[in-house]
């Protein structure tokens, strides 16, 4: 009677140990809501074949809701989240803040050296990975090829503005509703200030000199408002000025769009005939330039980190190796093709002879080596970052000025009023951090 007593408690403490062991832990991925992440939820079936006692749950948001939420729990401490999806931007600044966990004990198969050098290092603080990237991107010209056949026209390869406005002009026909040029209008540092920020480094315009003196009052950002409002006046789509990636992606992806110069990520979405109505007739360019020997075209990462307040890191991390991994690329390819695996983050990805037949591969690892984070624009600038500024008031003042120019799209200011008050308003912001008297 004893033994079998002492046999079944043994038993009893077995199960409860393996009932410990297999215990769920629960993580809050905050993240935003574009197509790659709104996939990557839909194959959460592999992730819990391989990892049962974790659960995910999901917090999916628009991208200034996103930055917003995410920004207001890290600062704070909060820990509402243990994976959040971040930047280029914010992570060089959280990391110094002590803000995100480093990956640096991430396991061996996820391969830390397979990153592109340019995503890596921009990740990357004093040799700690503070995120994962999920995928990477520039940007580029995305066109109607046979719009431009009818127009009697050929898109070079690497155009100048110049050849931009003119491909708006001829592709616009608004009489059927399809309009020659979609840009970024939506206000947000992160929304038309990324694309604006870009072209302006084309114009020859920068943010601040070297002494951080903003330059909203220099003649090359005059150029560039002047030139981006008159292609989205005379060529884009109605409401524009509320219009950001969502909503620009699917006004192309219904056929109202000519071109579309935005994220490089956005090709396999215009190229999928489940999703495009125009899947089998998009060209692909690299950004125009005004020969002044800089592109109008970005560098991001859309990435994956662990707050530092999180309560359950190392299944924050066994979910980001899972999500950013090389596996993860080969489980998309199996159930979406290659051309939907997520782009810009790994070497072995770009020299895969699958993924060389995607359409769009080249372009995108073209539009992302030519990217130059140190030296963005044409002149000295103090700072680092090709389509923000890599300092904590950038969100604020970038933000702001979007407003500003997204208003001047929507024809309640013009171009002088709106770069009269970014001037002002900026000077003020700077004044008020220190960086100049």
């Amino acid at each position: 009677m004893t033994v079998t007593l002492r046999a079944l408690l043994g038993a009893s403490v077995a199960f409860t140990l393996a009932g410990a062991a297999l215990a769920e832990t629960t993580i809050t991925v905050a993240t935003v809501n574009n197509g790659d992440m709104v996939r990557m939820q839909g194959l959460m079936d592999d992730f819990y074949a391989k990892h049962p006692d974790i659960k995910v749950e999901w917090v999916t948001l628009e991208e200034n809701v996103l930055r917003q939420n995410v920004t207001t729990d890290i600062a704070t401490g909060g820990g509402q989240y243990d994976v959040i999806t971040i930047g280029t931007y914010e992570v060089p600044i959280w990391g110094r803040q002590g803000w995100l966990e480093s990956l640096n004990d991430l396991p061996a198969e996820y391969d830390v050296d397979d990153l592109l050098p340019a995503i890596r290092g921009g990740l990357t603080v004093d040799g700690n990975l503070y995120a994962s990237p999920f995928y990477g991107e520039s940007s580029m010209v995305m066109y109607r090829t046979d719009l431009m056949e009818a127009a009697g026209m050929t898109m070079p390869e690497a155009p100048t503005w110049a050849d931009i406005e003119k491909a708006a002009a001829a592709m616009t026909d608004k009489d059927a509703g399809i309009y020659g040029i979609c840009l970024r209008g939506k206000a947000g540092w992160g929304e038309n200030m990324a694309f604006l920020t870009a072209m302006s480094n084309s114009f020859g315009a920068r943010w601040f000199d070297e002494n951080w003196t903003p330059q909203f009052d220099s003649p090359e950002w005059k150029a560039t408002i002047d030139f981006y409002l008159g292609l989205m006046n005379n060529y884009g789509p109605p409401g524009a000025s509320n219009n950001g990636f969502n909503e620009n992606l699917t006004l192309f992806q219904q056929g109202k769009c000519g071109m579309w110069i935005d994220a490089t990520v956005a090709a396999s979405f215009v190229t999928n005939p489940k999703e495009s109505t125009v899947a089998d007739k998009v060209g692909f360019a690299l950004a125009p330039d005004n020969g002044l020997g800089k592109r109008g075209n970005w560098l991001w990462a859309w990435s994956l980190a662990v707050p530092a307040s999180s309560d359950a890191k190392d299944a924050a991390k066994t979910f980001i190796n899972w999500a950013t991994n090389k596996d993860y690329l080969a489980l998309v390819a199996s159930k979406e093709g290659w051309a939907n695996v997520p782009p810009g983050t790994r070497t072995s990805l770009y020299s895969n002879e699958e993924y060389a037949k995607v359409p769009f591969a080249k372009m995108t690892i073209d539009s992302i080596n030519s990217a130059d984070p140190n030296n963005p624009t044409v002149k000295p600038v103090p700072y680092v970052g090709v389509q923000f500024v890599a300092i904590p008031e950038f969100q604020g003042i970038g933000t702001s000025v979007g407003e500003i120019f997204s208003a001047a799209l929507a024809g309640q200011k013009t171009a002088d009023q709106a770069l009269s008050e970014a001037q002002a308003l900026v000077t003020e912001e700077m004044k008020a951090a220190g960086y100049i008297q």
